[in-house]
């Protein structure tokens, strides 16, 4: 059995749970997203 994850969506629902769980990680959490998502887009290989 195969099963296949889409990275981003599942980044960003980690990111929005961390964001409920403590406002305060705001910022990080949008920083790291972008910049995975960024790094994700420049490289395509990387998804798997």
């Amino acid at each position: 059995m195969n099963i296949h994850v889409a990275l981003q969506p599942l980044i960003a629902l980690i990111a929005g749970i961390l964001i409920l769980i403590m406002p305060r990680l705001l910022n990080y959490v949008v920083a790291i997203y972008l910049i995975v998502v960024g790094l994700l887009g420049l490289f395509p290989l990387l998804r798997g």
